[in-house]
């Protein structure tokens, strides 16, 4: 069967669609038209882009109501859901302590406690008003500010996997750098994608894991897993390591998690739920399974006997 790779950067990261079909015009054109989708996606959602609705939200929502596109406010719904739904451990308000801490345009810094207490004072999800009826946005306060990092990329490979679904696409795998990975359909083989989440570098190093052999396998047909992560950018300071994955609710970064994994049908949810399970930890896997019930999971943190897994529906091959 015929095969179709396409690639691009967007959204300060990789995107990389793998397609299956008969016609390889057919899936190239496909393919194109989803790339075009997440530029687009790109323009109008990032923090970065001056032109962007996120950024004009960010600059005029706390002086009046805010008009954006449907699209948009679906999505900031959707995002408001999930922030209630995870008691605030996943929250699209987080850029002001992301900011505090020194992440969004440096390698980190210990914010003063005067800092941190004024950056806590304007995150909260509570503070995005949304009035259905006019599509307008409104910020309750001052510096309250929207970044769509934890929710955008797996919104993105859903409608990517949506446009391609319509085009009938019916074998593909979408990828977002490192975070979001789409299996559609099965393989040309007709077996679910099988793909190997391995032992990061990071963990491997913190945890003296010596096993070279991936962490486990996880089959995707028409699901979406993200991984979550505490390594990337990080400082340290006074015996400490920081990294950028800050906790909303308490203005810290996430600490004693080091992975966490979910798969669910929908990519923009396993992007959001998995940082709203590094952040709660443990006690994130019964809010998960009350909330999505079948959702599958996987979560690395620390314990008093040392590196734990936790688990559900991923079964782990060799965790050290």
């Amino acid at each position: 069967m015929p095969v179709v790779t396409l690639a691009r950067h967007a959204m300060a990261t990789r995107f990389e669609f793998v397609l299956h079909g008969d016609n390889p015009i057919a899936l190239r054109a496909a393919g194109e038209e989803a790339l075009e989708e997440i530029d687009q996606l790109e323009s109008r959602l990032s923090l970065y882009r001056p032109s962007s609705e996120i950024a004009h939200l960010n600059a005029r929502a706390a002086l009046e109501p805010v008009r954006v596109t449907p699209a948009l406010f679906s999505l900031l719904e959707q995002a408001k859901e999930l922030s209630h739904a995870t008691l605030g451990a996943f929250d699209i308000t987080v850029a002001p302590l992301v900011r505090c801490w020194g992440f969004m345009d440096g390698k980190g810094r210990q914010p003063k406690p005067q800092e941190l207490a004024e950056a806590r004072a304007i995150v909260g999800a509570e503070l995005v008003e949304l009035n259905a009826k006019e599509l307008t946005v409104r910020f309750a306060r001052p510096g309250v500010m929207l970044d769509l990092g934890a929710i955008g990329k797996g919104y993105a490979i859903e409608r990517a996997a949506g446009l391609l679904r319509d085009a009938g696409i019916t074998s593909a795998l979408l990828h977002g750098g490192t975070s979001t990975i789409y299996g559609l359909g099965r393989t040309p083989e007709g077996q679910p994608w099988q793909l190997a989440l391995g032992h990061p570098q990071t963990l491997r190093r913190q945890q003296e894991i010596q096993n070279d052999g991936p962490l486990a396998f996880v089959p995707l047909e028409n699901e979406s897993l993200s991984v979550s992560a505490v390594w990337g950018r990080s400082f340290q300071a006074e015996g400490q390591s920081f990294g950028h994955v800050i906790d909303p609710r308490t203005g810290q970064p996430v600490s004693g998690t080091f992975l966490a994994a979910l798969v669910l049908p929908s990519a923009t949810e396993t992007d959001a739920l998995s940082t709203a399970l590094l952040t709660l930890g443990t006690e994130g896997h019964d809010l998960i399974e009350k909330l999505r019930p079948g959702a599958r999971t996987l979560l690395a943190a620390d314990s008093m006997r040392g590196l734990e897994f936790h688990t559900k529906g991923i079964e782990l091959v060799c965790p050290a």
